[in-house]
């Protein structure tokens, strides 16, 4: 039997297009979504979906059955049961770095406010466009750019200032949350790879040999921007209780920086011209 094109059909048919953001004015012969709708919210085709539920393809990744997820509006244990049933189980030695479908609901929520998911050792999984207009598009920066140790300790080109003061707390704030990710996910490969590679860095060596342990909660951020000029935000951690993913939002100090943010929202990410 084919569990998991079992479930999608199930999932599928309980969905009502309504609350799927799909107009239904046309008469359906049956409830829920059709697979040409479920393919177009999941960004796939519609021969993918009929294949996928037919058992007649290869296991699909993670990003595909997190389209997949958001989609059909699963809950967090739905959503792992789809990875389950893709091969995609989850391994407790290593970093988790799937984004569950209520976190992207969260950060789809606030959207007026720059928002980015990390992993346990502060990769960039996920953003928002307000955080892509006020830091930089992602998209743009290779996965090690993306990494905000790495950046911070290879001084990679930023748009944030910081005082030397509040460079120093900000440090030791992220390497004492690194020394709990190690603790937590010791046999991972990748967190050794990275402290390896920070190891380069002589004020990481300093700062690692303190051997401080705690979590990252925060910090105040002046982000230079190219069009808008200065913007002082207020950094705030939330930290997800069973995969330890890193909710950033950055929140306005100021009413200058507000409306500085509501320009963001509305121009986005293209560069904007004098006349």
């Amino acid at each position: 039997m084919n569990d998991l094109g079992v479930a999608l059909r199930a999932w599928r048919d309980r969905l009502d297009p309504g609350a799927a953001g799909l107009p239904h004015h046309s008469p359906r012969r049956v409830a829920g979504l059709r697979r040409g709708e479920l393919a177009q919210l999941a960004g796939i085709s519609a021969e993918y979906v009929v294949r996928l539920e037919q058992g007649r393809t290869s296991t699909p990744s993670a990003q595909v059955c997190s389209a997949l997820a958001r989609a059909l509006r699963l809950s967090d244990d739905e959503q792992a049961h789809l990875l389950r049933l893709a091969g995609h189980a989850a391994d407790p030695d290593r970093i988790p770095r799937f984004v569950p479908a209520s976190v992207h609901r969260i950060v789809e929520r606030l959207a007026d406010s720059p928002v980015a998911v990390c992993d346990a050792a502060w990769q960039l999984l996920h953003w928002n466009p307000l955080f892509a207009a006020t830091f930089g598009d992602p998209t743009k920066r290779g996965d090690d750019e993306r990494n905000a140790l790495i950046s911070q300790f290879e001084n990679q080109p930023t748009r944030i200032r910081q005082t030397p003061v509040e460079r120093t707390a900000f440090e030791e704030s992220l390497i004492a949350d690194l020394r709990a990710t190690t603790s937590r996910y010791s046999n991972d490969p990748d967190i050794k790879a990275l402290i390896s590679r920070l190891n380069r860095s002589h004020r990481f060596r300093e700062l690692w040999a303190l051997r401080s342990v705690g979590d990252h909660q925060g910090a105040h951020k002046i982000v230079i921007h190219p069009d808008v000029g200065d913007i002082a935000l207020d950094s705030n951690v939330l930290t997800t209780q069973s995969t330890n993913l890193r909710l950033v939002v950055d929140t306005p100090r100021d009413a200058e920086a507000r409306s500085k943010l509501d320009l963001l929202s509305t121009i986005g990410v293209q560069e904007m011209t004098s006349s």
